[in-house]
């Protein structure tokens, strides 16, 4: 999952940003409202954290224009403003959720994963598909209760393709998600984590779980 934190004070968004990739998160960074009004409206992201102090653009502003241009991705504020009349005015212009600093970094990924799964359709953490079945919280994956072992991006992948089941992934679409946002969108990589998953979710050949659909991308399998 992609995440942008729209923060000026540079050193809380490095932390965040670091916080965030532990959970395996791409995250994106912007340190002004214009400058992350721009990613909101130009790249592919899952969620966005949005600070109320920021310079050029005010986090509240930001979260209004946003939702005007019909962004639907959740948006969570993070801010030093406690009073309740702010909190309200945030939550009125758009915002999904809302933690004031200072914060424990285990309430704001708690609140970052419910705000995507419930932005997929997906309220509990844990989601199974025929004998598949991916923790979130944990980030572990069963297969019939047998757990795998999964590189940070095999599970990227698969978490992906899972909270989107319905959907045919493109391979730029699942690059956009898992990396950075400056990352070779060429690289073929995608199709090497796709083998990767298939041989470990599916060693005899017997579930076909992730589907290719020929010029078109991938899509998880829904029945079995």
């Amino acid at each position: 999952m992609r995440i942008l934190v729209i923060e000026d004070d540079v050193q809380l968004a490095e932390n965040l940003r670091n916080v965030l990739e532990k959970e395996k998160y791409s995250v994106d960074l912007c340190h002004d409202g214009e400058n992350g009004l721009f990613h909101l409206t130009e790249y592919p992201l899952d969620l966005a954290v949005v600070d109320l102090g920021l310079p050029k653009l005010d986090g509240v502003e930001l979260i209004k224009r946003a939702r005007a241009q019909d962004i639907k991705i959740p948006i969570l504020i993070l801010t030093a403003r406690d009073r309740w009349q702010e909190k309200v005015e945030g939550l009125d212009a758009g915002a999904d959720d809302y933690l004031t600093k200072p914060f424990h970094v285990e309430e704001l990924i708690a609140r970052c994963n419910a705000l995507i799964r419930r932005s997929a359709g997906q309220a509990n953490p844990e989601i199974s598909i025929g004998p598949i079945t991916l923790h979130t919280r944990s980030q572990q994956v069963f297969v019939n209760e047998r757990e795998l072992s999964l590189t940070a991006y095999e599970y990227k992948v698969l978490e992906y393709l899972m909270v989107n089941p319905h959907k045919v992934i493109s391979k730029s679409e699942l690059t956009e998600h898992i990396y950075d946002q400056d990352f070779d969108l060429d690289s073929n990589v995608i199709e090497v984590f796709v083998l990767r998953l298939r041989k470990k979710l599916d060693p005899d050949g017997s579930l076909n779980p992730v589907e290719t659909l020929r010029g078109r991308g991938y899509r998880f399998k829904t029945q079995w």
